[in-house]
């Protein structure tokens, strides 16, 4: 396993004190405010002591996570942690002073993480700073690992090998590096010899195991023991896909290890405020947005005849259908062409896409690019019928061909963005489309629709996938 790049930490702490005591610094003494060095001095301090105690420069985390929510939720216990300490010292600086002193900590250590976050992408594409994994179990359960840790670049492992326990296949494309049958159904170390050499000879840092009836509980305590002994990892692979380590929850009972999966969220407070959310967001955004609207009906008025609105009938929640609103984009014998188009619909599924449809009008190419077609859709949030993040809205003839799993994705309301739009739109396959929302449905919480919000401002400004 190659090292994460060594400029990592320091730029790390590099960014964190001088983000945090230089601003404070140099803002009260602008202001002329009393012990504008030693309050630099302890904001800094306390601004690593937190990220420390939360195990932020830890080198199996450094670059691992792009997202904001961790640094604000860092960010906000750093306030707390000021705002005792000024009230311990009887300090008398004006509360948004020492926000506006505190904001750039903030804002510079997203972007250094952000920073180290793309710089780790960019090595583990190329192949570099990787976990070496010797995958082992029955060959159809070892090759579903081996294909998911391939199918994606987000984590560091990559597969150098698979021992298969007993006859069959191997179709995933990974190398077959051996093949293993005990001969006695008592465990014992000798199964273990193999293996180990086996990880050895391919240097693996990991040896993950893959769910099956071959690997007792006594062999996995044997195995864990040989591979601890050599100084190589072990790590088991449940056969769970897509759930987040936040639903897991490790126990035990009677001595046996258990992995714990919490159910989804769906009822409590996080969906109440999200409704809360939901409707005060649209309502607002209607009212802030009124004079675009203006303009955009204008301008799709004056490009082409027909109404400004298109309302169309999707299925909402629980499979109930609603009547959604956009700005009008093609001309008005879209939905009476759409037959003749099916033989060149660029995505497989019952979804129907076009890179270049010719029933989208010139301003509607316009607004699809910038994605303001779907702002009338806060109607349809502020009503109830859909929320400001969810799953894209699907037509009654898709639904009429899901099967039992796409089926699953309506099981909250349909979104105006969600997972889909910040990871490529309609450039996404309908299986990646799919995989995204069950991801969503199944690990939804408050916090991560407020992260896809942000997150939705980058997409629509880049505007791939949006045609």
């Amino acid at each position: 396993m190659r090292l994460k790049s060594r400029w990592y930490l320091p730029i790390a702490l590099f960014t964190d004190v001088t983000g945090t005591a230089l601003p404070v610094a140099l803002l009260f003494r602008a202001e002329s405010q009393p012990y504008a060095l030693w309050s630099a001095a302890v904001a800094a301090l306390a601004w690593l002591s937190i990220q420390t105690f939360r195990h932020r420069y830890a080198e199996r985390l450094m670059g691992e996570s792009r997202g904001a929510l961790p640094v604000l939720h860092d960010w906000l216990i750093l306030l707390g942690v000021l705002a005792v300490c000024r009230a311990a010292a009887d300090l008398r600086h004006g509360p948004l002073l020492c926000l506006a002193a505190l904001l750039p900590s903030l804002l510079l250590t997203l972007v250094c993480r952000k920073a180290t976050y793309r710089h780790l992408a960019s090595a583990r594409r190329k192949a570099q700073v990787v976990t070496r994994v010797l995958v082992i179990g029955e060959p159809s359960a070892a090759d579903d690992v081996a294909e998911h840790l391939a199918g994606r670049t987000d984590h560091p492992y990559i597969v150098v090998g698979i021992v298969a326990l007993g006859a069959g296949e191997i179709t995933s494309g990974s190398r077959l590096a051996g093949r293993m049958t005990f001969g006695s159904p008592v465990a014992s170390s000798e199964d273990t010899r193999p293996l180990l050499a086996t990880a050895q000879e391919l240097q693996a840092d990991v040896v993950m195991v893959a769910p099956g009836a071959s690997m007792s509980g006594e062999r996995l305590r044997r195995l864990s023991w040989a591979l601890h002994d050599a100084g190589v990892e072990l790590a088991l692979a449940p056969g769970l896909v897509e759930i987040s380590v936040k639903r897991l929850q490790a126990t035990s009972a009677a001595g046996m290890a258990l992995l714990r999966i919490v159910p989804p969220v769906r009822r409590g407070v996080q969906p109440v405020l999200k409704s809360v959310m939901d409707r005060a967001g649209a309502a607002l955004g209607l009212v802030v947005l009124s004079p675009l609207f203006v303009l955009i009906a204008l301008a799709v008025r004056l490009n082409s005849a027909g109404p400004v609105f298109y309302r169309q009938e999707r299925i909402g929640q629980a499979g109930t259908p609603f009547v959604m609103w956009k700005f009008r984009t093609m001309h008005r014998d879209a939905d009476a062409r759409k037959a003749e188009l099916a033989a060149v619909n660029e995505v497989e599924g019952p979804m129907f896409k076009m890179r270049r449809d010719p029933r989208v009008t010139g301003a509607g190419r316009v607004l699809r690019r910038a994605s303001l077609d779907e702002l009338p859709q806060l109607i349809n949030v502020v009503r109830g019928d859909m929320s400001l993040v969810g799953p894209r809205p699907p037509l009654p003839e898709e639904v009429a061909l899901y099967n039992e799993v796409e089926a699953r994705r309506l099981a909250v309301r349909p979104g105006m963005t969600g997972l889909w739009q910040i990871s490529g739109r309609s450039d996404l396959s309908w299986d990646e489309t799919i995989q995204l929302d069950l991801q969503y449905v199944d690990n939804w919480s408050f916090t991560s629709d407020v992260d896809v919000m942000a997150r939705t401002l980058r997409a629509v400004v880049d505007g791939r996938g949006a045609y």
